[in-house]
């Protein structure tokens, strides 16, 4: 490779890594996230099923912003740092800081595609349709793979294991097979309230 195909490979990588910078600099503000990226809503059906057969419309922004999968007051440990290429290094997801045992909820409507053990590490994942899966870790779950889940429904407890294992959950979330920043769904993070003095 030559010298000007490395500068321009570079250049290229830098561009994709400027949205999400510039969603954190809104976030740290306090100005509301862009959720421009984020998924067209899901309606779930009578059936239980969700209907995936139109596509994600990227262009569309969601009906509303998704929920924190954990309580407020949110506090981010660790933002998301999307990998140069599929295969290397990155955090692929956000970890948020949560009490051990403490309720963990879904963040929007969706089925269960998956609740178990992954590499040491409890996962439970949601498929919200047109291509967008949610995955929170390490959550002991108590739902089963198939469980159609509204936005807030109890999907677990956090638990212990993985990366993440000392007082946080990570979040992440996949469109088409590939980690985007979960601030594009979640509208930013809420704003802080001073409390008076005790």
């Amino acid at each position: 490779m030559n010298a000007r195909t490395a500068r321009r490979r570079r250049a290229a990588r830098l561009a994709s890594s400027i949205p999400a910078i510039v969603v954190l600099a809104l976030v740290a503000t306090g100005s509301p996230a862009s959720a421009a990226e984020g998924p067209s809503s899901v309606a779930m059906p009578e059936t239980g099923r969700l209907d995936v057969s139109s596509p994600r419309d990227a262009s569309e922004p969601p009906a509303e912003p998704w929920r924190w999968p954990v309580a407020a007051p949110i506090r981010i440990l660790a933002p998301f740092r999307a990998p140069p290429t599929p295969y290397t290094a990155g955090h692929r997801g956000i970890d948020v800081a949560a009490a051990a045992g403490a309720p963990v909820v879904a963040p929007a409507p969706g089925v269960v595609s998956f609740s178990g053990m992954v590499a040491g590490r409890p996962v439970v994942a949601i498929d919200h349709g047109h291509g967008v899966v949610s995955a929170v870790e390490p959550v002991a779950g108590v739902v089963e793979a198939g469980t159609p889940v509204t936005a807030g429904d109890a999907i677990g407890s956090v638990a212990t294991g993985g990366h993440c294992d000392s007082g946080c959950v990570h979040f992440g979330v996949r469109v088409d097979g590939e980690y985007v920043s979960p601030f594009l769904f979640l509208g930013g993070l809420p704003r802080a309230v001073l409390l008076p003095p005790a």
